[in-house]
């Protein structure tokens, strides 16, 4: 089966870089693309002609949001509330448990990765919130999530997180870590074994990742071993680090370096070690304490660090700077880890912060941006095949429809879609071959069913704060509205 897709633009790739054709199209066959350029002289199958459009490889996202987002919770918490939406010490004595029903927590996934797909993810390497968890995330439902990427078609890292520790508080409103060590053992060994059962399913499209939660809530025996399995089943490791004042100064109080500096001790950091968010290292405007060369370590063990601009920029953060990193050589990938998982929201806001940081475009252009949420995020995985619309690659493709009004006046079609655009604006998706999304639809997916659902999901998952909660606030007060709700004025 063969089939042309034609566009206005085509992002190609000469073999180093990403470059533009006009007026071209990309043949695929089966899951492979056969040709990219100008005039295809074979005969084809299907033609899709997508008219004004970029035809783009899909967007690699490796911090794919896999539930329904808790952030919005927590984005305008003042400081005085936000040790109000973490575990309390109560909470944990009295038995934490699930909020959610199984068949909720399945339900999930879902509702995540069809957004994914409707915002131009091809990829995705997803993270959950384990704050509404009783511990971390179940083998069964990393089951579920394998089975509903299938599905959707969505090409997938997946393993089931695991810790040996949490953040609790105290009744005196302070933060400290509670420890089961035996459930950090177990989740470690649900992971191994769901990599050896999942990797390679649904034609390849399923591949195993592990998953540790932050840093903080490991022990250094739990990331050695972590490291030991993703060396001997051949996959990646993601870990949050170097992503927060408690987390930082913790680490260094502890062991006495940086979060960066404690992995690379322990023979974490490396080729297959991805790092959001990595932008709380010695050095970094807000850390009191900690001294080394954490870049110039990132760069020397060929650690990827997973930027996701959009989620630290709205708790008030910045990586320090995109361009400083770029400049030292590091792999550099993004993430979204926030609803909307919208890349282009992203790279928009990504830019915007390496420029006001760097004074300079430089090293911050769109092009940069998008360079990392394709082909910097293939080199992380290992994949060649992915990340580029080149002859060999798998066909993995998205067009985004220049024809919007709201787009105003064309110039160079990557600054347009960027300063322009949203996830909204991707009108194909194509995965491994097939045809997953067209016209904002997924075929046989009912998204008001989906919209119904995943609202129930959320209303039960904000009253479980209220449990949680150390200091037991009513639910006005811990989520007040932006403004006053009255009757009448």
């Amino acid at each position: 089966m063969k089939t042309k897709l034609k566009g206005r633009y085509v992002i190609g790739y000469d073999g180093e870089d990403h470059v533009l054709i006009e007026n071209a199209e990309v043949v695929f066959e089966n899951d492979k693309i056969i040709f990219v350029g100008k005039h295809y002289l074979g005969t084809v199958n299907k033609v899709i002609d997508m008219g004004n459009s970029v035809i783009s490889p899909g967007f690699i996202d490796l911090n794919a949001l896999g539930d329904i987002d808790h952030d919005i919770l927590h984005l305008e918490a003042r400081t005085n509330r936000q040790n109000n939406l973490l575990w309390s010490e109560q909470y944990i004595k009295n038995g934490h448990h699930e909020v959610m029903t199984a068949k909720e927590e399945n339900f999930k996934s879902l509702y995540a990765y069809s957004q994914l797909i409707l915002h131009g993810v091809t990829t995705a390497m997803p993270i959950t919130s384990v704050l509404y968890k009783e511990w971390a995330e179940t083998y069964e439902e990393l089951a579920a999530a394998a089975n509903h990427a299938g599905s959707l078609g969505l090409r997938i890292y997946l393993g089931p997180s695991y810790q040996s520790g949490i953040r609790v508080v105290k009744p005196d409103g302070t933060i400290q870590l509670y420890w089961d060590e035996e459930a950090g053992k177990a989740g470690l060994k649900d992971a191994v074994r769901f990599v050896e059962e999942f990797d390679g399913a649904y034609d390849g499209l399923v591949r195993g990742m592990l998953a540790p939660e932050r840093i903080e809530c490991q022990t250094s025996e739990s990331l050695k071993q972590t490291k030991y399995y993703s060396d001997k089943l051949g996959v990646p490791i993601k870990l949050h680090a170097a992503q927060g004042t408690y987390e930082y100064h913790a680490i260094v109080e502890k062991h006495g370096v940086t979060p960066i500096r404690y992995l690379y001790d322990l023979g974490f950091l490396g080729s297959k070690t991805g790092i959001p968010h990595a932008h709380f290292i010695a050095g970094y405007s807000e850390a009191h304490s900690g001294e080394g060369e954490d870049i110039a370590l990132l760069k020397e063990t060929n650690t990827t660090v997973i930027h996701c601009p959009l989620i630290i920029g709205r708790h008030a953060s910045a990586l320090e700077s995109f361009a400083k990193y770029k400049r030292a050589g590091i792999n550099l990938a993004l993430g979204t880890d926030t609803f909307p998982p919208d890349m282009f929201q992203n790279i928009r806001t990504g830019s915007m912060f390496s420029r006001f940081i760097e004074k300079e475009v430089e090293g911050s252009t769109y092009a940069d941006f998008f360079r990392a949420a394709t082909l910097g995020a293939a080199t992380f995985l290992g994949r060649n095949d992915l990340g580029r619309l080149a002859v060999g690659a798998k066909a993995d493709i998205i067009a985004i429809d220049l024809s919007g009004y709201h787009l105003g006046v064309l110039d160079d079609p990557i600054r347009t879609m960027i300063v322009s655009g949203t996830g909204r604006d991707v009108k194909l998706s194509i995965i491994n071959g097939r045809v997953v999304m067209k016209d904002q639809k997924i075929p046989n997916f009912d998204l008001e069913e989906m919209k119904t659902k995943g609202q129930q999901y959320f209303n039960k998952m904000r009253k479980g704060y209220l449990e949680r909660d150390y200091q037991q606030l009513t639910e006005r007060e811990l989520f007040p509205p932006s403004f006053k709700i009255v009757d009448s004025i």
